[in-house]
């Protein structure tokens, strides 16, 4: 886990990717599943992959344009935990931790889209 004190969408997204590593890892390991397991490494860690992209923007529309790929990915990250719990692969417990991270860095994302776009339309 990454220092606390610093951006805390960056934190979020790096410490859910950790889980997301360590999910795959247990998917591979204890449950010989593969196939999704892989779907989710590459969603679950592309959020914060593309955060870190949107800090070192170049511009608005770059940063604008990088946080909205990482809700994407967000959002496709809470598709496969849903797949992965209702396939038995994953507990109801685990499901419920792994989804509350993922639905606060969605939320997070998100809530920074909307005042970015918001003050673009007052400058």
């Amino acid at each position: 886990m990454i220092s606390k004190g610093g951006n805390p969408v960056i934190e979020k997204s790096y410490d859910f990717s950790v889980r997301i590593a360590k999910l795959y890892r247990y998917l591979c390991d204890e449950k010989k599943e593969y196939n999704l397991s892989r779907q989710i490494l590459r969603s679950g860690t592309s959020i914060g992959a593309n955060v870190e992209e949107a800090i070192g923007g170049v511009s608005r529309k770059d940063f604008q344009n990088r946080l909205a790929i990482a809700y994407k990915e967000a959002r496709e990250t809470n598709y496969w935990l849903r797949l992965l719990r209702d396939v038995h692969f994953l507990t109801q417990e685990m499901f419920d931790s792994l989804n509350k991270d993922c639905d606060e860095v969605t939320r997070i994302i998100f809530s920074i889209i909307r005042t970015s776009r918001d003050n673009d339309i007052k400058d």
